[in-house]
């Protein structure tokens, strides 16, 4: 997982995510939380350079997920430089939309058509709390547009980190994953 930015995020926040996806995930998966270069000041280059080391350490049909600009970065950093494994799926939490119709960015290029740039044959999950006062719903539809074979989860009552509850994520990840593998980017 790649955290989402802020000060202590990785130990004080994103490990909730982690743990609710651990627990619904059960014992077969390996659930890997790697943390990010300054967490506080999350920047693309550094946090691409190390996602790709953690890509390095996967087996193909593993699946990555990211949260908030954790999922912003992981999706463009996809997009920008294919890792050289299979991936089995990709699922982005709450991540805000670079580009038109989202927010602006000095260091992540806007993608209007992100789909086609994404490693072929990949599954796409965006799941969105319809709650969430940190990245606004128009997001996700920013992403759909993007990436018009993504499968969109809009969960009501739901806030930025989905209160804490990835159940319906660990249960996309089960009926898709071929490898009990996943790198969580949150």
């Amino acid at each position: 997982m790649c955290c989402c930015g802020g000060e202590a995020v990785h130990d004080e926040w994103d490990s909730k995510l982690v743990d609710s996806r651990a627990r619904a995930l059960g014992p077969d998966y390996d659930v890997r939380y790697p943390r990010m270069p300054d967490e506080a000041g999350p920047q693309y280059k550094p946090w691409k350079s190390a996602l790709k080391r953690e890509y390095a350490k996967l087996e193909d049909g593993a699946v990555v997920v990211g949260h908030s600009v954790g999922g912003t970065i992981l999706i463009n950093a996809l997009a920008e430089e294919p890792p050289k494994l299979h991936l089995g799926g990709i699922f982005l939490i709450a991540a805000p939309f670079i580009g038109e119709g989202g927010w602006p960015s000095d260091d992540i290029k806007a993608r209007k058509h992100l789909g086609t740039a994404l490693p072929d044959g990949v599954p796409v999950y965006l799941y969105y709390g319809g709650d969430d006062q940190t990245a606004p719903a128009a997001h996700v539809d920013s992403y759909a547009e993007a990436i018009p074979d993504a499968v969109v989860r809009r969960l009501s009552g739901r806030d930025h980190q989905l209160n804490n509850d990835l159940s319906e994520v660990a249960a996309d990840i089960k009926r898709l994953a071929r490898k009990p593998e996943a790198l969580i980017a949150v």
